[in-house]
């Protein structure tokens, strides 16, 4: 055999192995109840069955920062250079004022936020004026004020980047952040 035809049976081989040692190797089923799950629909241990949801870890924990941002909702929205606390956000306002009544031994502090439009010193005041419009309107609804402390930041904190409308609409925002308390 010619030396080029040689280099070209090893070639081969090498990329045989290599394919080969990259198949995932299935364990076989010796009927013994070690039944293999289909490699589409795992099985995970402890829950006997086969229809596992991928990535669903399930409901978050009662009482933790999770549970207050996916269960309550942590931000509000507020109009343009206004401070008032709008009609849509007071559902949300409530579920935090009861959330927080369930666990008292929480606290929050509420960190008021602006659009990029205006100087930094207005911005800082307007976002003072708004973190403390929701924590009157908590304290309204029998959430003791010492579980309540404020912050502003102004406009630096944006959640959205750009400078369209929509960025401004969302970077005017009151965020209840939680602080302590509960089950991390």
């Amino acid at each position: 055999m010619k030396t080029s035809n040689l280099m070209r049976i090893a070639a081969v081989g090498v990329a045989v192995t290599a394919i080969a040692a990259c198949t995932p190797r299935r364990p076989v089923d010796t009927g013994a109840g070690n039944e293999v799950p289909p490699a589409n629909n795992p099985v995970y241990p402890g829950t006997g069955t086969g229809n596992v949801d991928g990535g669903n870890l399930g409901a978050p924990a009662a009482g933790s920062e999770q549970d207050f941002v996916v269960n309550v909702g942590d931000r509000i929205y507020f109009d343009l250079d206004s401070y008032e606390v709008r009609s849509d956000a007071m559902p949300r306002l409530d579920a935090q004022a009861a959330w927080l009544q369930r666990y008292p031994q929480v606290t929050v502090r509420i960190e008021g936020n602006a659009d990029e439009r205006g100087t930094a010193e207005y911005n800082l005041a307007l976002g003072a004026r708004r973190a403390e419009s929701i924590r009157t309107y908590l304290i309204q609804r029998g959430i003791p004020a010492g579980r309540i402390d404020t912050i502003s930041f102004g406009k630096e904190r944006p959640i959205a980047a750009g400078s369209t409308e929509d960025a401004f609409a969302r970077n005017r925002n009151g965020h209840t952040a939680i602080v302590s308390g509960a089950m991390r």
